[in-house]
């Protein structure tokens, strides 16, 4: 597995990280827990080091599967979870006061099993709290010896620069795809000339850009897709469009199409680290396998001029979640 370093701050972690929240939050109904912990195994077997969780999915139930999946693991891996929530089980509310955030990261190590967090993110930010607390706040967790570095989920560019001033970022991780390119014009900019990484998540679409989801999907319970604008029946037809083309690269370079979409994103920037998410063991392997695909600055320059002459249907978020991220 080659590896990447997430910005400028000593983060090195495997070229493509693993998306635990599939394994039991949003995806359908949960699988058998051991089952899933064999998926976590492979994955580091296979050389992954970045796996991504967080407090809420579940909530806390990723959390404890990934802990316990960690039994006689840790020293190869680096942990990457999420707070910022006040958690009441029914609708949970932004919440980034310090008493809050430690909490909330005590709360994360007992449940991972772990003495330290290699990367904590603020999952959405609060607005009610000074991006400058939140990060005075990370600054004794990491002097705490709590967390080793820190980031931002879906914050936005001058977000990002008050807190890198206070407590320098190593990551921020937004949804970013071959579907959803936003990022690039006000968040890339600044990551570069601060050197922090971007954590890519959802970066095969919610699954829709491997080709194996279409019109006639139906998602059942614990399966938040059926609540995007994305994935109706309509959006969903409407979108094959952009398939069809990872299709046609995939055939011109014998792979899949989603290892396309994966080695779509890491050829953009060399600070990218995508986090895929899958509960099938098959999977690991093809997604890792994205890594050795090899495309020409030509061969990218062509595929982002098709893909922007593509019009993507539906909004990737429900209004009420597009008001946390601001998107």
């Amino acid at each position: 597995m080659k590896k990447r370093n997430l910005g400028k701050n000593g983060l090195e972690t495997s070229e493509v990280g693993f998306g635990c929240m599939g394994l039991n939050h949003h995806r359908g109904p949960a699988k058998d827990r051991r089952e899933m912990i064999s998926v976590i195994h492979s994955a580091i077997d296979s050389g992954i080091t970045m796996l991504d969780t967080a407090e809420v999915y579940g909530p806390y139930t990723n959390e404890e599967l990934v802990g316990e999946a960690l039994a006689g693991q840790r020293s190869k891996v680096q942990i990457a979870t999420k707070g910022g929530f006040k958690i009441t089980g029914l609708t949970n509310e932004l919440d980034s006061r310090p008493e809050s955030i430690v909490h909330s990261v005590e709360g994360s190590l007992k449940r991972l099993q772990t003495y330290y967090i290699d990367l904590y993110y603020i999952h959405r930010v609060d607005p009610k709290v000074p991006i400058e607390e939140v990060a005075l706040t990370m600054q004794q967790l990491k002097k705490d010896g709590k967390i080793l570095h820190w980031g931002l989920s879906e914050a936005g560019a001058e977000t990002i620069r008050r807190a890198h001033c206070v407590e320098p970022l190593t990551a921020v991780e937004s949804e970013y795809s071959i579907w959803w390119r936003e990022t690039e014009r006000d968040i890339f900019p600044v990551l570069e000339e601060l050197g922090i990484g971007l954590v890519a998540y959802s970066p095969l679409g919610r699954g829709f850009l491997t080709g194996k989801i279409d019109k006639n999907a139906s998602f059942t319970e614990n399966d938040n897709r059926g609540e995007l604008p994305r994935f109706t029946k309509e959006a969903m037809e409407a979108n094959q469009v952009i398939v069809d083309y990872l299709n046609k690269v995939a055939e011109m370079k014998n792979v899949t199409t989603a290892q396309v979409a994966l080695a779509w994103i890491l050829a953009q920037k060399p600070y990218i680290v995508p986090i895929p998410g899958t509960t099938n063991v098959n999977r690991i392997s093809e997604n890792i396998a994205a890594s050795d695909i090899v495309f020409t600055e030509q061969e990218v320059r062509v595929i982002n001029d098709e893909i922007g002459k593509i019009q993507i249907v539906g909004d990737r978020y429900p209004e009420a979640e597009k008001r946390r991220t601001g998107k």
